[in-house]
């Protein structure tokens, strides 16, 4: 699974902190960055997508980075599978259970998407034994956080959301419920 990045075109679900430091990478690697998300962004410089069929089909390669919601799982489904084709990528990077990971299993069997790159699983720690065999996909642990600099900067984020709440100043992190 080698190929050139720059100029492929990928579609970003979920256009949030993770989605959109995600985009910024790739836009930096040349590639043509689009998005969906429950609402379109304006400041946001990349073509929105509000029906995700059609940014699978107009996408090299999908990379999740949404939330796990009711509305979010299974969204990477047999038809968005298909609507990416055989030549297609999905990254995900977000939760496990977004994907209906028998059907991904199924369309990297029969070659109905080119590959995928997973960190996380819709059973952890349980994953499908047929992925191991596959040459087509990339298996990583879900541990890129465990780092002596992440959990620093986690518990300065950590204190200085204390110190904003206990004085009645904004937090510095607030989180968005948005794919």
């Amino acid at each position: 699974m080698v190929f050139k990045l720059a100029c492929k075109t990928v579609g970003i679900v979920g256009l949030g902190n993770i989605g959109s430091r995600v985009a910024t990478r790739l836009t930096a690697m040349g590639c043509i960055v689009s998005y969906t998300s429950r609402q379109k962004k304006p400041s946001i410089p990349f073509t929105f997508y509000p029906n995700i069929l059609q940014l699978a089909f107009d996408s090299d390669a999908l990379v999740v980075c949404c939330a796990l919601t009711n509305e979010t799982r299974h969204m990477i489904n047999n038809k968005v599978m298909m609507a990416l084709g055989k030549k297609g990528i999905i990254v995900n990077v977000a939760r496990g259970a977004i994907i209906d990971e028998v059907e991904l299993v199924k369309c990297l069997v029969e070659g109905e998407i080119g590959g995928a790159g997973l960190d996380v699983f819709e059973n952890e720690p349980n994953v499908p034994k047929e992925l191991f065999e596959l040459d087509n996909v990339v298996l990583l642990p879900h541990r890129t956080a465990f780092t002596k600099e992440s959990f620093y900067d986690a518990a300065q984020i950590l204190i200085g959301n204390l110190e904003a709440f206990f004085t009645n100043k904004p937090l510095l992190t607030l989180v968005a419920n948005e794919f």
